[in-house]
């Protein structure tokens, strides 16, 4: 197929990606229906993807991986700066000659005898002055399916992009799917991303982590915005008016629960709503009023499938049944559906376990018993969420009221506080930690530091990063959001959790968004402004007295002058460029729970 551009800076890449990679031949991607019909099928003939049941799972596929390449992997995943200030805590630095060097051999004709695929993708709402275009090269049809469900594709995302050669390029090539030369680099000084010997969710759909996290972030740092591991999600009250919050938390601390979360039957009852905007990643500016605006640079959720039920996230679960391709999750046989550890307690007993081998009923084959790999996925559109929110495509995005930070802690953090200001709430969230779970490998107990969720995706020094927060603070000013901590893992003393959480969460978010209104006090503390117990509402909340709130927002100082030597050991191993401000914030900390 030709080009479906004139711009001359689209043409001369491909062109150069064409001569390095030496497809067989190149088709562009409109984002047609015929067009993706007729890949599926291909995908159908070669057994890369498997048609499941139209009549239950009308539009859903199937795909497995490769054994050795099931998951994002951090070790192999590099950023390439000639700042070398970036060679820093939390980030995998290379210099960029020296790794485009060791890397341009690997993709010298690896498109032999294959197809490349040109996809132009557009991140965020198409006609978004805050939306950015990128281009990604691959030889898998995989990946283009995934990238259709996850970014608007194709020839309005060229219209997006005009004459520019502002685009994110992005190569992409299964090659020999070898773990040992598995390479996912990010050369943000050159909008780029190189991705080589992987045919997973998080290596090669290029517009997610690597474009919308560690490129963006630092787009946002020189362009004066933000991209952020925040989900966004909108509380309407019974007037109709809706108010929006971000959070970030790091993993299995349930994000997209919140993101999609069910009203309890007493809010539910008044006529309170909650819209799902976004449930992974935030990109925020400054409005034309001086507040700030976010959008959801994505067009679908990459969610994993374990764990996912009616129960724990009915909405989520919904959006899975039409138009999701479903990756490394069983397979079940008797009606050519799919199934996972935690979807329900009736394992199917036909099946095909998540690496295509059969099951004899008995014993699974794969590796801890699971039939559906822990890290299975389904890529799912947007549009099939119930609780979407009309703003979604708002090309000028929605207004943020309130940010939260959050980790899982069992004892330290309490429910819920609210930062003093925007640079202690930054130091809140520089210093977010999740302490490890039986679930984890290694010891239970844990602390690992993961500043703004942001541990995995940061894409330059991460002490500049934190100024760069400090810096949009004091371009808001006053007009800036309040920044909250919650904990919802908070545990008595034979390890269950105290609060019920999922739903019941929007009772903290309702505390939340009454202080932001300036409806309610609080209690000052040496850590935050802490809620009145009296004013979480614990209506029809079985097994949860006023005597358990208070429980749960107790502070016990040696425990946080504990945390704070934690947190004075990471801006340590972070080094001089952490910002002055937090160090502050910190010894003022100390200097609160030492009175």
């Amino acid at each position: 197929m030709s080009s479906l551009t004139s711009n001359q800076h689209v043409l001369d890449w491909v062109k150069e990606m064409e001569d390095l990679m030496t497809p067989d031949k190149t088709i562009w991607i409109d984002g047609s229906e015929g067009q993706l019909r007729a890949l599926r099928e291909e995908a159908f003939k070669t057994g890369e993807l498997t048609e499941l049941n139209q009549e239950k799972l009308p539009g859903c596929v199937l795909h497995h991986t490769a054994k050795n390449d099931v998951a994002r992997v951090e070790d192999r995943t590099f950023i390439c700066t000639s700042n070398k200030a970036d060679d820093c805590a939390m980030i995998n630095w290379m210099e960029p000659t020296a790794m485009k060097a060791k890397l341009t051999p690997l993709y010298k004709g690896v498109m032999k005898g294959r197809t490349m695929y040109v996809i132009p993708y557009c991140m965020g709402p198409v006609g978004s002055p805050f939306s950015k275009v990128g281009i990604e090269v691959t030889d898998s049809i995989y990946v283009v399916l995934n990238m259709d469900i996850m970014t608007r594709i194709g020839i309005k995302a060229l219209r997006q992009l005009g004459d520019s050669n502002d685009f994110v390029r992005g190569q992409h090539a299964r090659a020999d799917i070898d773990a040992e030369n598995r390479y996912i680099v990010h050369f943000p000084e050159d909008n780029a991303i190189w991705s080589i010997n992987s045919g997973y969710g998080g290596n090669v759909l290029l517009g997610k982590k690597c474009f919308a996290l560690r490129i963006a972030c630092y787009q946002g740092y020189k362009e004066g915005w933000m991209a952020e591991h925040m989900l966004i999600l909108g509380v309407e009250d019974p007037s109709g008016h809706v108010d929006y919050v971000t959070a970030a938390f790091p993993s299995a601390c349930g994000k997209t629960n919140l993101a999609m979360l069910i009203p309890p039957e007493i809010y539910a009852k008044k006529g309170y709503k909650v819209w799902t905007v976004g449930d992974d990643i935030a990109w925020m500016h400054v409005g034309a009023d001086g507040r700030l605006y976010a959008i959801n640079p994505e067009n679908g959720f990459f969610g994993v499938a374990p764990g996912t039920n009616e129960k724990s996230n009915p909405n989520a679960l919904a959006t899975t049944r039409q138009g999701t391709i479903f990756t490394n999750v069983a397979h079940n046989l008797t009606d050519n559906t799919v199934w996972w550890e935690g979807l329900d307690k009736n394992p199917p007993e036909d099946a095909q376990e998540w690496t295509g081998l059969a099951v004899d009923g008995k014993e699974y084959v794969a590796g801890g018993g699971k039939l559906a790999h822990p890290n299975s996925r389904f890529t799912a559109p947007a549009t099939g969420c119930p609780c979407l929110s009309k703003e979604f495509n708002n090309p000028d995005g929605v207004p943020v009221t309130a940010m939260v930070f959050g980790g899982r802690r069992a004892k330290t953090a309490p429910l819920v506080y609210q930062s003093f200001s925007w640079n202690h709430g930054v130091y809140v969230g520089s210093s977010m930690a999740s302490e490890t779970t039986a679930a984890a490998a290694g010891a239970v107990g844990v602390v690992r530091r993961d500043p703004m969720a942001m541990r995995p995706f940061f894409g330059y020094n991460v002490g500049d990063y934190f100024a760069h927060w400090l810096d949009m603070g004091k371009k808001l000013g006053d007009k800036a959001p309040k920044i909250f901590h919650v904990n919802w893992f908070r545990t008595d003393d034979e390890g269950h959790f105290i609060w019920p959480g999922f739903g019941d969460n929007m009772r903290v978010l309702m505390w939340i968004l009454n202080r932001c209104k300036g409806e309610v006090d609080a209690v000052e503390t040496a850590i935050g402004y802490l809620p009145h117990a009296e004013d979480i509402d614990i209506t029809d909340l079985n097994g949860v007295t006023l005597d358990t709130v208070k429980n749960l927002l107790n502070v016990d100082k040696d425990l946080w002058l504990e945390d704070a030597k934690g947190v004075e050991e990471l801006y340590d191993q972070i080094g001089d460029h952490v910002p002055a401000e937090l160090r502050a914030e910190l010894n003022a900390l100390k200097d609160r729970l030492s009175k």
